[in-house]
């Protein structure tokens, strides 16, 4: 079982028999977008963060991975540290032919500034095995640690009790033998949305919706050199934003980190290089105003070489990822 305490998280033996952590109240609980999917498939789990504590800004979330759940990814967030802890599982399951026994079991984002009048979600992405059977309720208990306070969604319901009866209950997720892609899971941009300039294709731009009074939005999208000599994305600009940056994301010691391409976003000869959370990303900086779901925004890609081309950004939902996720089906 794992509990928190404190700064702290213990971690017992059996994660399906854990006990009900002591939890603060608060008027709407953190939950799980989407709440059902099928053992043995990906999942994108969003924690959706309503509120702060009693009034308090939100500082930090915490969330615990629970048995059966393996591969975990958290997505970073522009403004928050992201943070992991691995640990054994309680068995070995197979991934990708190979026997895994330990991965993430904690995920942390820190350092941020989430006021209780804003809502925002926290983005990762899992194997649930084929080892959790239909029919079953698993958890990922939360903590929301805020300016001043903390709330405890850390609660799991006893053998025949019901989670309605619990203060403070933890995000669940129940297995099901067949679900449907919701709208809040799809993808934000197509495939089909190409442009091109000289020998560079660029594919599928996107970005995501932004809670009220954020400054900062991620950009992705997909280039392909179809010519002989390299090319670099160098600028791009857009009215909707001060400026525009191109970074890189990488893992280093369990921590995020983030570091602007000052010299630009290098493309091969015959190479693809895609613009994804958590790797080579655009950063719109200074938003002039929020991104809403559904709307597109024109932006002016600099290329070295190739010049420059305008590209429309569709905005997907908060917390929306791309369809790439669900093409990796050979668990």
């Amino acid at each position: 079982m794992r509990c928190f305490s404190g700064n702290r998280v213990v971690l017992a033996v059996a994660f399906p028999f854990i006990a009900a952590c002591i939890g603060g109240a608060a008027q709407a609980h953190v939950t799980l977008a989407a709440g059902e999917t099928k053992p043995g498939s990906y999942y994108r789990g969003a924690l959706k963060i309503p509120h702060g504590c009693d009034g308090e800004a939100t500082r930090s979330i915490r969330v615990q991975i629970p048995e059966g759940v393996i591969g975990v990814k958290p997505m970073p967030k522009p403004g928050w540290t992201l943070t992991t802890q691995k640990g054994p599982y309680a068995k070995a399951y197979e991934s990708h032919g190979k026997p895994v026994a330990e991965g993430v079991r904690e995920i942390t984002w820190s350092g941020g500034d989430l006021a209780d009048e804003f809502y925002d979600e926290f983005v990762f992405t899992a194997f649930v095995t084929a080892d959790v059977p239909a029919g079953q309720q698993i958890y990922f208990p939360t903590v929301q640690v805020c300016t001043k306070g903390e709330a405890r969604w850390t609660e799991i319901p006893a053998k025949g009790q019901s989670a309605r009866d619990l203060k403070s209950p933890a995000p669940s997720l129940r297995l099901v033998s067949d679900t449907r892609l919701t709208a809040q899971e799809a993808p934000a941009g197509s495939e089909t949305d190409t442009y091109t300039i000289g020998n560079l294709t660029i594919a599928a731009p996107w970005s995501r919706a932004t809670p009220g009074g954020a400054k900062i939005a991620g950009g992705y999208l997909k280039i392909t050199n179809n010519g002989t000599a390299p090319d670099r994305l160098v600028n791009a600009a857009t009215s909707a934003a001060g400026k525009v940056e191109i970074h890189e994301m990488s893992m280093a010691n369990g921590v995020m980190q983030m570091r602007p391409l000052n010299e630009g976003l290098l493309i091969k000869p015959g190479e693809t290089v895609e613009l994804k959370p958590g790797g080579f990303h655009m950063m719109f900086m200074d938003l002039t105003r929020p991104f809403k779901q559904g709307e597109a925004v024109k932006t002016t890609l600099q290329f070295e070489k190739a010049g420059k081309v305008d590209v429309m950004f569709n905005i997907g939902a908060i917390g929306a990822t791309s369809r790439g996720q669900s093409d990796h089906k050979h668990h």
